[in-house]
């Protein structure tokens, strides 16, 4: 609930801080504050998605959806993060223009604006911060973004106020976009390996293996897959090769274990010492053993 709840204050805040700040920009002729005020509503609409998806993300599965519906929180980080990079760039077109062509700017005017901007982001921040979800660590990092944005602006127009070099707001915005990419693109790392079910980063498959074969009564273990569905919860599918009497002890102690490695959800396949697995891994150790298969169709 808090997730949602943060995303929801974070969104009306630059919703209509956005449009306070596009008159703001007409009123003292600063393109920089325009161009802040598009990128704070498009802000704005990515968070508005996000806590559509994070809502949607918090439904129980169900049959379409066995899986629940946590990818959609995913979803959320992904469009969010690629309004960031497509912001950025954009950014960094339009400060190389700009240190091209300069044009005059009031500075009063933009300092006025620029101390709203660091107080009213600053809040943002406050009420984003310490999600766990990527989404909200996407729109907290939006938070984050437009607060140092806002301080670059304060400082920036303080320098030309007295220095009236105007190059400098060109040259902050477009140290502020680099920084802003750079962790977009960390951002979609995450993202990538998601999608591409690849193990979590922070589990090892042979820490895990090795401890599951030290328990009592487990011959081998194979064929294991981890993933996970929303970088929080971790799900793992294993083959156990066993002699013990008492199967449902045995997967007990095994799901114990895999808690521990914070995997919380686990399907096992038992199989005895003589059982052909069928898996590519263990073709090869049951080559030798010869066995026709019939198979009864019901027509």
């Amino acid at each position: 609930m808090k997730t949602e709840k943060n995303i929801l204050i974070a969104f009306v805040l630059n919703l209509f801080f956005s449009i306070f700040e596009l008159i703001g920009g007409f009123i003292t002729n600063s393109i920089s504050i325009i161009s802040d005020a598009i990128h704070d509503f498009g802000d704005a609409l990515s968070i508005g998605i996000s806590f559509i998806l994070e809502k949607i993300s918090k439904r129980k599965p169900n049959e379409k959806y066995t899986y629940g519906y946590a990818r959609y929180s995913i979803l959320g980080a992904f469009i969010t993060t690629s309004v960031l990079t497509v912001g950025s760039v954009l950014v960094i077109i339009a400060g190389i223009n700009r240190i091209i062509n300069p044009i005059e700017i009031n500075y009063n005017g933009m300092i006025i604006f620029a101390i709203l901007g660091v107080t009213i982001n600053l809040l943002a921040v406050y009420f984003t911060k310490g999600g766990n979800s990527l989404n909200q660590k996407a729109v907290n990092l939006h938070m984050l973004e437009d607060v140092l944005g806002w301080i670059v602006v304060l400082i920036g127009s303080i320098l030309m106020k007295y220095t009236n070099i105007l190059a400098i707001d060109a040259i902050m915005s477009i140290g502020i976009a680099i920084f802003i990419l750079f962790n977009a693109l960390k951002n979609f790392k995450e993202i990538l390996d998601l999608f591409l079910e690849k193990t979590p980063e922070n589990i090892s498959l042979e820490e895990i293996k090795q401890h599951i074969t030290q328990i009592n009564g487990v011959i081998d273990v194979h064929h294991i897959h981890i993933w996970s569905i929303d970088g929080n919860t971790n799900y793992s599918t294993m083959h156990i090769v066993t002699d013990a009497k008492d199967i449902n002890c045995l997967k007990q102690k095994i799901r114990s274990e895999l808690s521990e490695h914070g995997i919380s959800h686990t399907t096992i396949e038992i199989e005895n010492t003589n059982d052909i697995c069928n898996e590519k891994e263990c073709k090869i150790k049951n080559e030798n053993i010869n066995c026709s298969i019939h198979h009864h169709h019901n027509h």
